[in-house]
């Protein structure tokens, strides 16, 4: 602890002031510790954050495996959001739309004149060639700056192709970071998709899973133990997921969110609108797989649920137990960092735990307060950052299909029990002495790796090229780096395959970095100060 405290010093010591209130120690934990948040990125940095545009297109809407999504803006905007993330989806008759980047690419003339005719046309041929059931009209940065009405657009195409579309105004620069364009997806599905199907209610242990984006499979590993149970999965969002089975989200159960960050509002307005409960799970790692699951259990209180239960979980382990033990032997005692979007932060420590890997430094890029410190904390929350820029929306009762699945005698129990309508946060599980840091910079990366020397980083899209270069071994969680799945028992598996042979070929300790003019074989990063201090002293 007190080596960590000197760590702290020297790295307070290096940060601006106005970034202190961004990094905490963790102490006595659980602790009640506060940690700055949702706060805009600290002008001229490099910031790993996305922009409110990639929350929206590239995250949440852009798994969607039946709509014809459209990009209005630069075409590399829509190349980013298309090519940066691996969302796995089963083709709907033949089709799988995740396999093509549409988007307007406008131009400088575009810029001048307006966009809404390009818009239009690439409507006109997106309907012509895919024949969708859904189109959605994504914008960027140059579009609200030169003010294209892509709603206007979108009533347009409703009447001339007599198809859904949707226009969600998502310029990058709206909000603090990605979170904002969670938000603004997530309205959009609730006030025009959600609910406007006419299934009847679905089996008695129906659920959607929430914040679930399929990368490298990980929804079909989770579709696949689900199932096993007995459970019946009505729509995912968005991994895997679609257009048409999200209209009928309304017939479900239960609600399983898995990250917290990207999708809350969802779980939040199903519930006011149709009383669906939801609960926090986690289906990375084996100890948090095998304790979501048993809480499922629990809501459903039926004793055959619960023994199918407990069998598939003793089934999955046995089934793994031998690799498990394995990778464990070779990875024990290592450390490791995690700076990473949504709620994968917090969920990788459980699956490092699981092979005696600690995880010294965690961080998201784009939290608000309460994904660290639990969402106790919300009401003492004065105003949320996005506000300003982004329509809240408050559902009322739907009449038609709002209903009641448990008592509310039975709820509050289950609070007891299980994490119903409810997130602890990261840093309660955390032990004394991390590192808690929202919003890493380059610079502030580089002192990191510099002053704990792990020997895992897990990182973001922009960061993993400097932890490489440091001769750090790096995996990249927004995609697996073409690996996968991670989630659920066999997931588990895979990822003690995939950071074990980085260890043991540690090919990036052998690359000179740029400030380095000798090359290291030891994986650890000299900092340049360092460096010059001792060529001044000889």
């Amino acid at each position: 602890m007190e080596e960590r405290t000197r760590i702290l010093d020297q790295y307070g010591a290096r940060v601006y002031k106005n970034r202190k209130e961004h990094v905490v120690q963790v102490e006595n934990a659980p602790s009640n510790q506060s940690i700055a948040a949702n706060s805009r990125s600290v002008p001229g940095i490099m910031t790993n954050r996305g922009c409110c545009y990639a929350g929206c297109k590239g995250v949440v809407l852009g798994p969607l495996k039946d709509v014809a999504i459209i990009t209005h803006g630069p075409i590399g905007c829509g190349f980013y959001s298309w090519g940066t993330r691996r969302n796995k989806a089963t083709p709907v008759d033949g089709r799988n739309f995740l396999e093509y980047c549409l988007s307007t690419d406008l131009q400088e003339p575009d810029i001048v004149f307006g966009g809404e005719k390009k818009l239009k046309q690439a409507i006109r041929e997106a309907v012509g060639i895919f024949h969708p059931k859904c189109v959605m009209i994504c914008s960027t940065c140059p579009v609200g700056l030169i003010g294209d009405d892509i709603q206007a657009v979108a009533d347009w195409a409703q009447q001339e192709f007599s198809i859904k579309c949707l226009a969600f105004s998502c310029e990058g620069y709206k909000g603090v970071s990605q979170s904002a364009g969670h938000h603004i997806a997530n309205n959009g599905l609730m006030k025009y998709i959600v609910g406007s199907g006419d299934a009847p209610p679905a089996k008695r242990f129906s659920v959607n899973i929430l914040g679930e984006y399929n990368i490298g499979g990980d929804e079909w590993e989770i579709a696949r133990i689900l199932k096993r149970i007995g459970y019946d999965i009505v729509a995912t969002f968005t991994g895997n997921g679609s257009y048409e089975t999200m209209k009928n989200a309304h017939t479900a159960s239960l609600n399983l969110v898995q990250c917290h960050r990207s999708i809350n509002y969802i779980a939040e307005m199903m519930k006011d609108k149709y009383n669906i409960d939801w609960i926090k799970i986690n289906f990375i790692g084996l100890g948090a797989v095998c304790k979501s699951l048993r809480d499922m259990a629990k809501y459903f209180g039926d004793p055959d649920l619960t023994a199918r239960t407990e069998a598939v979980i003793a089934d999955e382990l046995s089934e793994i137990q031998d690799d498990i033990d394995y990778y464990r032997e070779k990875l024990k005692g290592k450390t490791a960092g995690i700076f990473v979007g949504g709620s994968r932060s917090h969920h990788y420590q459980n699956l490092l735990a699981d092979f005696g890997v600690h995880t010294v430094i965690a961080g998201y890029e784009f939290a608000h307060r309460d994904d660290y410190e639990g969402r106790g904390i919300l009401p003492n929350i004065k105003e949320d950052a996005d506000s300003k820029n982004i329509e809240q929306l408050h559902m009322q009762p739907d009449e038609k299909h709002y209903r009641m699945i448990v008592s509310k005698e039975r709820f509050e129990d289950l609070k007891q029990e299980i994490p119903l309508a409810d997130y602890g946060g990261m840093i309660h599980e955390m032990n004394d002495g991390n590192m808690v840091i929202d919003d890493f910079n380059h610079f502030e990366t580089l002192e990191l790796l510099r002053l704990f020397k792990p020997d895992f980083f897990f990182s973001g899209i922009k960061d993993k090229y400097i932890l490489q270069k440091a001769g750090v071994v790096s995996r990249q969680m927004h995609s697996y780096d073409y690996s996968g799945p991670y989630a659920g028992f066999r997931g588990a598996v895979n990822f003690a395959r995939d950071i074990s042979m980085g260890l043991n070929v540690p090919v990036w300790g052998y690359v000179t970095p740029p400030w380095k003019t000798e090359p290291t074989l030891t994986g650890r990063l000299t900092h340049p100060e360092e460096e010059r201090q001792g060529k001044k002293n000889a």
